[in-house]
């Protein structure tokens, strides 16, 4: 088989952060071979909704984040090759609503507002001229028109195919074993496929990005997170936005290992509607709980009632990459010289790639970082694992 020249940076894992991570070093003229041991989008890329959010998040740096891969996600679209370019982008914006106390969610966006976020609370009227099928119940709405959907598997592979049109490569079949080192630093990567030599390695392995940094002689302190979605029938044009619950937030920061719910709903462009969200912290568990998809279920069904005569056409789980202290891992690791991480994404990581991608290209080549790197750096007590 040919063999490019020995690449700059082997990428572990080929899923929406690694793939991503990839295209912005390659677009700097970095050499770039990506490896994953199923597939290009196998893992968890395969198993979100594609949410690039910006309504979700507390003023702070993953905030700050958010809303600069939101910019940034405008760029990389411009870079991809025409024939490449329909990754189902819809930038239709995000509606949250409440059914209760309305003063959470107001204050929520007002704290927002402060952070520069566009969130505009509106009345109930409002909300239903956005979202006529809405339940009568909801007391106030806050419209965000940043908020967008993405079709993930699409972007990935997208972002991989524009690496190989630059002269990377990508190898599917290929598990990452650990890294060899030379005088201290990084000089290769031992996989199953034989030692791969290289300048530096990127662990985007996602939830298994705490093994692979173990491997690797740098552990990671990187949990699997479970979530589950359901699937409906295609159906005309029903909900016009991505609509979720204020509860949405406050599952989103939590730590809590037990089953958590909040309703996340949202049409694709196929027609189907989504509807999720579910996380709990339950190891790499795969199997399917009854339980949650009902849970899942009823309180779509109280969003938007018209989904109770709705037939559900399939459910689908995936492992979200958590991190104890709900921000990512990005940067050099202090530990062994030429390892990188970009992790520890959860539920954001198809959002927040394209900063991603571009902050780690920044530190790899010591250019000015358009983001303070200091929150994510991977020797921050919450993420280092003796």
């Amino acid at each position: 088989m040919h063999r490019s020249a020995t690449p700059d940076v082997v990428v572990v894992g080929a899923g929406m952060v690694g793939a991503a991570c990839a295209e912005a070093l390659s677009a700097a003229g970095v050499r770039v071979l990506v490896i994953d041991r199923d597939g290009p989008a196998a893992g968890t890329t395969a198993s979100g909704e594609g949410n690039v959010l910006v309504s979700d998040k507390e003023p702070g740096p993953e905030l700050d984040l958010a809303v600069a891969s939101r910019a940034e996600w405008d760029a990389l679209l411009g870079r991809l090759p025409e024939q490449l370019a329909d990754i189902e982008w819809e930038a239709k914006g995000g509606v949250v609503v409440a059914t209760g106390d309305p003063e959470p969610l107001t204050a929520f966006a007002a704290k927002q507002q402060e952070a520069g976020v566009a969130a505009q609370v509106i009345t109930p009227a409002e909300v239903f001229d956005l979202e006529p099928l809405i339940t009568s119940r909801v007391t106030i709405g806050v419209h965000y028109p940043d908020d967008a959907q993405v079709q993930p598997v699409l972007a990935a592979t997208a972002l991989l195919a524009t690496v190989r049109g630059r002269g990377g490569e990508v190898r599917s079949g290929v598990t990452a074993l650990g890294v060899r080192q030379s005088r201290g630093r990084v000089v290769g990567v031992d996989t199953s496929d034989g030692d791969i030599a290289c300048g530096a390695v990127l662990n985007a392995c996602g939830p298994w990005a705490g093994a692979f940094g173990a491997a690797a002689g740098a552990p990671i302190e990187v949990l699997p997170r479970r979530g589950m979605i359901l699937v409906t029938a295609p159906l005309p044009e029903s909900v016009r936005h991505k609509v979720y619950d204020a509860d949405y937030v406050g599952a989103v920061g939590s730590g809590d290992a037990d089953l958590q719910t909040s309703t996340v709903v949202e049409s694709t462009r196929a027609g189907t509607v989504l509807i999720g969200s579910s996380r709990e912290r339950i190891g790499f568990d795969e199997a399917v709980r009854v339980r949650v998809l009902r849970e899942l279920a009823r309180k779509a069904v109280g969003l938007f009632p018209f989904l109770g005569d709705v037939p559900v056409m399939r459910a689908y789980g995936g492992f979200r990459p958590y991190a104890p202290d709900h921000l990512p891992v990005i940067g050099a690791d202090p530990r062994v010289l030429g390892l990188w991480h970009a992790t520890g994404h959860e539920g954001a990581g198809i959002g927040l790639a394209p900063s991603t991608g571009r902050l780690i290209t920044e530190l790899f080549l010591g250019l000015t970082p358009h983001v303070d790197p200091s929150p994510f750096r991977v020797d921050r007590p919450a993420v280092i694992a003796s």
